[in-house]
């Protein structure tokens, strides 16, 4: 709330260079602030007295969003990569899907391992956790198992993230 949305007769107000003035009666503040030719902002709804402020709501705005702007460039988005393999995928093709899952967790990216199983298949799960471990295998020591192999349905899942330094 600002200006005469403020309903309070009442209000602990703070000058605009962040001095305390005292308690002031609502119209006081309101007329302080117009000669100034600034806002008055409700900062604190909820204290006895609530407490507002003398300031240029406009210019407040602006600095709010330049803020939530930079923190947001700092934040680092950690894609999920998937790989694909079937049971009768053959040793030299897990390896170059290997050295691709590598360079995604170099990237610091979450890698999904997905081996699919077809028609009968899915009777011998035992292939698939073989698969598995031969591709963990050549990754070499990057990654961390955020979520162990596991089967879903007709798929076996397992989830790989890279170590943090």
């Amino acid at each position: 709330m600002m200006n005469e949305e403020i309903r309070d007769k009442e209000i602990r107000v703070i000058g605009f260079d962040g001095a305390a003035l005292g308690i002031l009666n609502t119209k006081d503040a309101l007329q302080l602030a117009e000669e100034k030719e600034l806002d008055l902002v409700m900062m604190s709804p909820t204290a006895k007295p609530p407490v507002c402020r003398i300031m240029d709501f406009g210019k407040f705005i602006y600095e709010q969003q330049k803020k939530e702007k930079e923190a947001k460039k700092k934040q680092k988005v950690v894609n999920l990569k998937e790989i694909r393999l079937n049971p009768t995928t053959e040793e030299h093709d897990i390896a170059i899907k290997a050295s691709h899952a590598k360079k995604f967790l170099l990237d610091e990216d979450k890698v999904k391992v997905t081996i699919r199983f077809k028609g009968r298949q899915i009777e011998n799960t035992k292939v698939g956790y073989t698969i598995l471990n031969s591709f963990v295998e050549k990754i070499g020591d990057i990654y961390i198992v955020e979520k162990a192999a596991r089967q879903e349905g007709r798929n076996m899942i397992m989830i790989l993230a890279p170590k943090r330094a």
